[in-house]
């Protein structure tokens, strides 16, 4: 007994080594998440940040660096270092990014890496068209919007697809994005019926961009829209399908 349980623990502390430890987070898939700036007081981009890089770490499958600058994008050593970047921002107040910023983000993901778009981060860089055929759907100032903040059913449109397999439709209790512009061809996974808009309304869905891969979607207006299981749930498996093509 005394020889089996020294074994154990000897197992146990090699697994624990620092050696260990750096393997098991070299294999997680890098993000860099994206924040600082957003609409005050509607949005609470530091609760909402923290949230949603919680929501990730707690899946195993994430190494996340939140940076409260967009500016980290101008260094394009700085993103080979991860697989994703997940815009979680709007810069109502932040200058626009430079043109190497633009220039490397657009790189990372045509070169095969993966992007997500958060919400109104969509509504960013309103100069960059480029940005903009990204996002798939983007926000536009004066002619997006949405109706009272409540309850409304989210219809998963693909079960099929990797980030919605297997789930129904449910409850959200957030924002309904409407009237988001562009013509960019998209999957769209899960929508609403908006009363506001009188239209089904894309809140899900994913768009290729060279070799990289992008997900976006507009859930997350605070803390709490961000705590229903299947809101969670597919923003991992969005982001992990962003990142690697595919949701083990």
């Amino acid at each position: 007994m005394r020889l089996l349980t020294g074994i154990l623990i000897g197992v146990v502390a090699w697994m624990f080594t620092p050696e260990m430890q750096a393997a098991q987070t070299a294999q997680k898939i890098k993000v860099l998440l994206v924040t600082g700036d957003d609409v005050a007081p509607a949005h609470n981009w530091l609760q909402v940040s923290s949230a949603t890089r919680d929501i990730l770490a707690s899946s195993g499958k994430f190494d996340v660096k939140v940076c409260e600058d967009a500016g980290i994008l101008d260094s394009a050593v700085n993103l080979t270092r991860y697989d994703l970047v997940y815009l979680a921002m709007y810069n109502a107040k932040t200058p626009t990014l430079s043109d190497s910023a633009k220039e490397n983000l657009l790189n990372f993901v045509k070169g095969g890496k993966g992007f997500v778009v958060a919400h109104l981060a969509s509504a960013s860089f309103k100069e960059w068209t480029e940005f903009r055929q990204m996002c798939g759907r983007y926000w536009v100032m004066g002619s997006s919007g949405h109706g009272p903040r409540g309850k409304f059913m989210v219809k998963i449109s693909n079960k099929s697809h990797p980030i919605t397999q297997g789930l129904d439709d449910f409850e959200a209790d957030d924002e309904l994005y409407a009237k988001l512009q562009g013509d960019a061809p998209i999957h769209v996974l899960a929508e609403a019926d908006s009363a506001w808009s009188k239209k089904t309304e894309p809140l899900v869905f994913t768009l290729n961009c060279g070799k990289g891969r992008v997900f976006h979607e507009t859930f997350g207006h605070d803390v709490k829209a961000l705590e229903h299981p299947s809101v969670r749930k597919i923003i991992q498996r969005g982001c992990e399908w962003a990142a690697t093509g595919d949701v083990k």
